[in-house]
């Protein structure tokens, strides 16, 4: 202290301005910087019922991790436990298997049949009712392209079916 000069306080309070505690750290931000960006991370933060809902979230994810833990368990333990009793009828149980996976299959694909039937009956009977169903405007399209395509076909197999015959005439006179 007594190799600094003596400064009267007017002067020190002319000079420096005063420290609010968020200029203590080693980077130094303006005052409006900083209101700024705590404004911010305000406006971010979470409210209570986010809270709640996190905490509930986590509470069901880690009993559903429990009961999913217990389950591949049990599993790995009925493996374990009844290999010698399905190795041992297994005789019985591969024909009786199979016939059910047959018969289970076909049900499955007959139920997807129907339904892809039933749908795409639907869409025709809607399509000629003039209800627009998804996708008639690039069936329209299509069915136009093909129109213009076989007119055009028409049209070329006319001049060129002309081009024939007068190539024949030249070909035998007579004819």
């Amino acid at each position: 202290m007594a190799d600094r000069p003596h400064q009267n306080s007017a002067e020190t309070q002319n000079t420096r301005a005063p420290r609010s505690p968020q200029q203590n750290h080693s980077i130094t931000f303006s005052n409006s910087t900083t209101s700024a960006f705590l404004r911010t991370l305000k406006d971010h933060a979470p409210n209570s019922s986010q809270l709640v809902g996190l905490l509930s979230l986590l509470i069901s994810g880690s009993i559903l991790l429990l009961l999913a833990g217990l389950t591949v368990t049990a599993t790995v333990l009925g493996v374990i436990f009844f290999t010698p009793l399905i190795l041992f009828t297994s005789p019985i149980w591969f024909p009786i298997g199979a016939f059910l996976f047959v018969v289970t299959a076909g049900f499955v694909s007959l139920c997807g049949f129907g339904v892809a039937l039933v749908g795409g009956l639907s869409w025709i009977y809607r399509y000629f009712r003039g209800m627009h169903p998804p996708g008639s405007d690039r069936f329209d399209y299509a069915r136009s392209r093909i129109y213009d395509t076989a007119s055009h076909v028409k049209d070329y197999a006319t001049q060129y079916g002309g081009y024939l015959q007068s190539k024949v005439k030249d070909a035998a006179p007579g004819a």
